[in-house]
């Protein structure tokens, strides 16, 4: 009895499961989940508690959430989750798995061991790589499996228009009308992004994927196939004649669905054809010759001495041979010449023993074409029991075998360096770890971050930015052992793993080697760059003995190498750890303050003018106490807010607590002069920062030019023109700019005259040195005479002692600022001394 089914059908479904489980715990928030699912490109997050998998989240599911309430992407997951999951076995065939998808109506489910432990998730895409489908997917056409009513929507609606229509409608996704720009499309993945990213009253214009890719009706279903693996889609668009209109939409949904019915149907047909021949006996030879001429699997049937009797036509459409060019001959004609004399009589030895032998054997077509094929060869017996013929059943398996290649390539590379991603290096590193262990040998982590590489992006474009990595990682691998493994840990961050290391020290040498390799120039859009990098180290077994906390340990070293200097690298250490401890409960003693307001205030000091010791201005300093940890300097709570993404809320919160002190010192009747307010470089670039100011002038009804500002030279590195642009409108608003801590930053004396700022303040490393260091002297005079050129004010920070004031009077010094005149004081304190 010939098997209907397809060989590859029964494997089983272990053989395609993603062994890589996403996971959260039920209280992390939706945003979170949809952040973390974004970012590693899941379709699907387990909810575990207590290492069980109580419900799962999916791409789908997020078109249940309502995007234009912002608060409800804060919610737990375990509210919107669905639950219990689906589980299957690992040993299910393909082709049950496929059924429980059609009668379940699932896109998911979690394959789990005899234990119930989790053990991966299989997907419907999964299904359709794997049922070897080509010769169906070849003889029909697009209009045969397409959904002929595709959601199309205008451009002008919004993302909280989007889920409940894409629901309502049970659209995977939606045509997006784009005017001028032509059509998009906004899929369930991009939806799980916009969680994360977009408000709901975002229009759909501006967040669908464009271009959209299209075929006609016309098209094949495995050209289909094949442009949505390649160009790595979900769905492409279905054109009217002539390419007039969107007339229905494709994906892999729709390509599985049809392959479903149409092999239902088939199967169906033969169960009836089955049944006629056992109704009626002499029919049975045709109706075999019929099912067989129909298969889909290529049949060839040899005598007892291997000569081809007949080929069904599948085989003429694998094989590019007709049934005239091959019978009488052995199917010796198709051999690739892979195998080795030893692989045949194993075949052979097998056939005898068990009567069938089947497995995977490379053959080569007519054209010369090497292929691989699924083969099945059972012996047949006469009456007396003696082979009289052996039938083989094969099916081409080439394609499959590519794409589980090119899935895997794109599971565990990264797309632009092709160095191994994340996951790749985790289990590298997992085995290295084994082996260490096993051997008692030494293991080295290093993680790499580049210094600067943000300006790349934003001053040259993101191609430079391509550029630039794809150059780094070439100058690392060349820098590295054969052995040693280096991986794209995402974004501008890179992680080498060195096994069987001798000691530090030879791992030192080749952190120094990696830091000179991306130290040198690179040529990006015709102009030379040099970028550094910081770099961190951990060990094993000093530091950690698993991979999470070695690679965790070399980042928090990495990020101590910043700190201290950048282009360079740092040991992890217990007292390292011990700082991290504390950074992260300083981050959660800092989020709280800032949501609370309580803790961070505003100290104030003034700026006296040198000659006549006359208050002229203030500048408005960050204090922040917390009843744990007590007093914190601003030089270990300000890099914190910019390390943690904290810094712009703080600088709205400042900036805030600010207009209100002056509008009640104006309300009791005081003269305040201008105040100054540092600005930070995230809410220097925030586009609203102008508007922001606007708003604050005319909430609190300030005067004009009471508001200054003070930004550093790093602030406007690499984006000179812009910030002249910035700088002006803020000028315009009657607000002085003074650019502090001059001298120690990146600014270039050549633009420095084009800046529309009116004041330069000295840094206070030049003011503490003077008397004990010519150099500061001399430094000082060509500051000064430099500012006094271009028509600035000169305010010397740091003034402590009376020596440092009368070294000030031989230069052109305007103002002095420091703990000599006065140490910075709380508001009523100020006001008390200064303004009454």
């Amino acid at each position: 009895m010939l098997d209907l089914e397809t060989n590859t059908a029964q494997l089983a479904v272990e053989r395609i499961m993603h062994r890589s489980l996403l996971s959260c715990s039920p209280e992390t928030s939706i945003k979170q989940a949809a952040e973390r699912m974004a970012d590693m490109r899941f379709s699907s997050m387990l909810v575990v508690e207590k290492g069980q998998a109580i419900g799962i989240w999916t791409e789908h599911d997020s078109l249940r959430l309502d995007f234009s309430d912002p608060d409800a992407m804060l919610r737990p997951i375990k509210e919107v989750m669905s639950c219990p999951v689906s589980t299957i076995g690992l040993t299910m065939p393909i082709s049950e798995v496929a059924e429980r998808f059609n009668q379940q109506g699932l896109r998911h489910l979690l394959v789990v061991d005899d234990e119930g432990s989790p053990q991966g998730i299989v997907s419907q895409t999964d299904i359709l790589f794997k049922q070897g489908l080509e010769l169906y997917l070849s003889l029909r056409t697009i209009a045969q499996a397409m959904d002929k009513n595709p959601l199309v929507l205008p451009g002008r609606l919004t993302l909280g228009d989007l889920a409940p229509l894409m629901l309502a409608k049970r659209q995977d996704a939606a045509v997006i009308e784009c005017s001028k720009h032509g059509y998009g499309i906004i899929t369930e993945r991009d939806m799980v992004r916009f969680v994360a990213e977009h408000p709901g009253n975002t229009p759909l214009s501006q967040l669908a994927s464009r271009p959209l890719l299209s075929l006609t009706a016309e098209d094949t279903l495995l050209r289909a196939r094949d442009l949505l693996i390649d160009n790595r889609l979900r769905h492409l668009a279905v054109k009217g004649p002539e390419g007039r209109g969107i007339i229905g939409l494709v994906g892999f949904r729709h390509i599985l669905d049809g392959a479903r019915s149409h092999h239902t149907s088939d199967l169906t047909h033969a169960m009836n054809l089955r049944d006629q021949a056992l109704r009626h006996p002499q029919l049975n030879l045709q109706l075999a010759e019929r099912v067989i001429a129909a298969s889909l699997e290529g049949v060839i049937i040899t005598n007892a001495r291997g000569n081809i009797e007949f080929v069904n036509p599948a085989f003429t459409y694998t094989t590019g041979y007709t049934a005239e060019e091959v019978v009488g001959k052995t199917p010796a004609i198709l051999s690739s010449g892979r195998h080795d004399d030893n692989f045949y009589k194993n075949m052979w030895k097998v056939l005898a023993e068990r009567g069938y032998w089947r497995g995977e054997i490379w053959n080569r077509r007519k054209s010369g074409q090497l292929y691989l094929e699924l083969l099945t060869i059972t012996s047949i017996e006469n009456e007396v029991g003696n082979i009289s013929h052996f039938a083989a059943i094969f099916s081409d398996i080439t394609h499959i075998r590519e794409n589980e290649e090119r899935v895997r390539k794109l599971a565990y590379y990264d797309t632009l360096t092709q160095l191994p991603n994340r996951r790749l290096l985790e289990d590298r590193l997992e085995q290295a770890l084994r082996h260490a262990h096993r051997h008692q040998q030494l293991l080295a982590v290093l993680f790499i971050d580049l210094d600067h590489f943000k300006q790349v992006n934003d001053s040259l474009g993101h191609s430079a930015g391509d550029e630039l990595l794809l150059e780094v990682s070439k100058r690392m691998t060349a820098r590295l052992r054969e052995s040693d493994i280096l991986a794209r840990f995402g974004g501008d961050e890179f992680i080498v793993l060195l096994p069987n290391i001798s000691g530090i020290e030879e791992v030192t040498a080749i952190a120094r080697r990696l830091i000179e390799a991306v130290g040198q120039p690179i040529i990006l859009n015709q102009r030379s760059f040099r970028v550094g990098c910081s770099l961190g180290i951990s060990f094993y077994p000093d530091d950690a003995s698993d991979a999470h906390q070695l690679i965790q340990h070399a980042d928090a070293a990495m990020y101590r190498a910043k700190l201290e200097g950048r282009n360079s690298y740092r040991l992890y250490s217990v007292t390292l750890d011990a700082q991290e401890h504390l950074w992260l409960t300083m981050e959660t003693a800092l989020r709280n303050a800032i949501d609370s307001g309580h803790g961070l205030s505003l100290y104030y000091q003034p700026l006296v003018e040198l000659s006549s010791n006359q208050v002229v201005s203030i500048e408005a300093l960050a204090r922040w106490h917390d009843p744990q940890l007590g007093d914190i300097q601003p030089s270990d709570f300000i890099p914190l807010a910019e390390r943690s993404g904290l810094i712009q809320p703080l600088s709205q919160l400042l900036m805030r607590s600010l207009a209100r002190q002056l509008r009640q010192w104006l309300d009791e009747g005081l003269q305040p002069p201008p105040v100054a307010i540092n600005l930070s470089v995230q809410q220097f670039w925030q586009q609203s920062l102008v508007s922001d100011i606007k708003a604050l002038y005319q909430e609190f009804a300030l005067p004009k030019g009471i508001l200054n500002f003070e930004l550093t030279e790093s602030v406007l590195l690499n984006k000179q023109s812009q910030a002249i642009a910035l700088l002006k409108e803020l000028r315009a608003l009657g607000c002085d700019i003074a650019m502090d801590d001059f001298g120690t930053g990146y600014s270039s004396l050549s633009y420095l005259h084009e800046l529309p700022i009116t004041t330069l303040k000295i840094d206070q490393s030049f003011i503490q040195q003077l008397g004990d260091n010519l150099g500061s002297e001399t430094i000082l005079a060509a500051i000064t005479g430099m500012a006094k050129g271009l028509k600035l004010k000169v305010v010397a920070e740091g003034v402590e002692t009376n020596a440092q004031r009368e070294a000030l009077t031989h230069h052109q010094v305007d103002l002095i600022q420091g703990y000599l005149i006065c140490s910075p004081q709380p508001a009523p304190a100020f006001s008390h001394q200064y303004l009454r």
